[in-house]
This record gives C-alpha cells, sequence and structure tokens, in this order.
C-alpha cells in the first residue's frame, strides 16, 4: 500500500503556518497527500499553500483558527466535514514567553492548557473514528522533552507537553491495532522561527538568522518522523534527547527537577 492510500487522501496539520508544521505538511504533499493547513495566521498559511501547490501535486485548503478558543475543534471539524481526513498532525502548541508561573496572567496557563491538551483531545476524538472505520489512518502529536520533568519558566508548558506525551501512547495502545498508527513525536530544542525570536529576544543569539545553539535543524526532525511514524507509540527525536530521557527515567524525581532546573537556566543564561 503506498503512503497515499495509507494516510490520504487528506491530511490536516495544526500549526502549519510555519517551522516544523509547514515542513511536516510539505513532506506530506510530496508523498501525494492533499493537505488541510491549519494555523492562526491566514498570511502565513497562503504562502505555505502557494510553496507546496507550486513544487507538488497535492491539493490544499487552508483554515485561520485560533486554537486558544473554546469552540475551535467544533470549527475545524465544520470546516473540513466534506473530506475524507486520513491523517493528524498537531504541532501547534509552542511557548513563546519562557516566564515564571505567577508573572503572568492565570489566564495564559488556561490558554496553554487549551491549545495543548483540549483540542488535540477533541480533534482526535472527532477524526480517529473514521480512521477506525476504514481500518487505516495516522495521527502524530508533537510533545517536548520538557514534559520528562518539570521545570521553572514552563510549568503549564511543561505539563501540556507530558499530557500530550501520555495521551498519544494511550491512544496507541487503543487503536494501533485497528489499523491507525499514533505517534508521540517528542522534539528538542529544534530550529524553528520561534525559537529564533526567543533567544533573540533574551539576547540568546545575535540575530534572527542566527541558529540557536545546540538546535537541531527542521528538516532532520522531520525525516526522522517520516521515517518512525510506525515506531509508536513514542519516537524521541535525536540520540542526544533519547539519551537523556532514559537517564531522566532512572532517576528520582526530584533529582530529574533538579537537573531540568540546571539545564533550564544554563540555557536561557539565567540564575
Amino acid at each position: 500500500m503506498t503512503f497515499a492510500a495509507k494516510y490520504g487522501p487528506w491530511a490536516l496539520v495544526a500549526g502549519a503556518s510555519d517551522g516544523l508544521g509547514a515542513a511536516f505538511a510539505t513532506g506530506l504533499a510530496e508523498r501525494g497527500v492533499n493537505v488541510v493547513l491549519l494555523a492562526r495566521r491566514h498570511e502565513a498559511l497562503r504562502a505555505v499553500a502557494e510553496s507546496i501547490n507550486s513544487t507538488t501535486s497535492a491539493q490544499t485548503r487552508t483554515l485561520a483558527v485560533d486554537l486558544a478558543q473554546s469552540d475551535a475543534a467544533a470549527v475545524i471539524a465544520e470546516a473540513t466535514a466534506d473530506l475524507d481526513i486520513g491523517f493528524l498532525v498537531y504541532c501547534a502548541g509552542a511557548d513563546p514567553n519562557f516566564r515564571p508561573f505567577l508573572s503572568s496572567p492565570v489566564q495564559a496557563a488556561e490558554t496553554m492548557v487549551q491549545r495543548n491538551c483540549m483540542v488535540p483531545v477533541q480533534l482526535c476524538h472527532h477524526f480517529a473514528a473514521p480512521m477506525v472505520e476504514r481500518g487505516r489512518g495516522g495521527i502524530v502529536v508533537f510533545g517536548s522533552g520538557a514534559g520528562f520533568a518539570g521545570g521553572p519558566n514552563m510549568v503549564a508548558y511543561a505539563a501540556s507537553k507530558a499530557f500530550d506525551m501520555v495521551f498519544a501512547e494511550a491512544l496507541w495502545a487503543e487503536l494501533h491495532d485497528k489499523g491507525v498508527d499514533v505517534l508521540g513525536l517528542i522534539l528538542g530544542k529544534t530550529d524553528t522561527p520561534a525559537l529564533r525570536e526567543l533567544e533573540y529576544s533574551r539576547g540568546q543569539i545575535a540575530s534572527l538568522d542566527e541558529v540557536p545553539p545546540g538546535a537541531v535543524a527542521v528538516d532532520d526532525v522531520i525525516a526522522e518522523a517520516f521515517e518512525n511514524l510506525t515506531s509508536g507509540p513514542t519516537w524521541v527525536v535525536g540520540e542526544e534527547l533519547r539519551g537523556a530521557m532514559q537517564m531522566l527515567g532512572s532517576l528520582p524525581r526530584k533529582q530529574a527537577v533538579e537537573l531540568i532546573s540546571a539545564a533550564s537556566a544554563s540555557a536561557m543564561g539565567s540564575d
């Protein structure tokens, strides 16, 4: 069975306006799958769609939705009701702030939980049912090494990514023998526009054209993701991050949190 026959004819990629989401959408289109590009910024989505349309034969549809809104999943479901979605990618949910929990209104944390937890649950519930009925399909939920253990300045973010990892694992346990591949894709530091903006704002890099130290290239992440779509329930990207996960898993939780805290402070140049 070809890739498109197994996972097509349409895929929905949340967070497709740039970086990892745009690259994953392009990879799907190159493999013959039509793509719904979903994110908040319409103009950015249109640019990604134009790029895909000019380099592949895949069809595209853009859908500008703020995933932090309480009705986001319902809006998405209605807008894609005429499509046969065989692949769902949830790549939204980066933390652009990296600030102490109490330095922001509680609404900031609530927004993070809505976007990173509630919406992927709702979308997976909606789109997985017809995948199971057909006996084929795929779901990829992007996670983060931040979800391995708690650390400062990412209280809600780290907790939401821990949720995403366990959610994907549990979903895999229920669906993988029904023909639906589920993968929790766990990333470390990745060279995305969002990371560059964050590190530039904190003086970690001199310009937005500079690659953040230690960041993995987007193309390398996406290549590893496609190579391991059937390697669920969880795939940790990169040898270094896989080693870190094994080490953290062997430590008492307090020591794991202390190690994450020290690494976070070192990476961000804080005390």
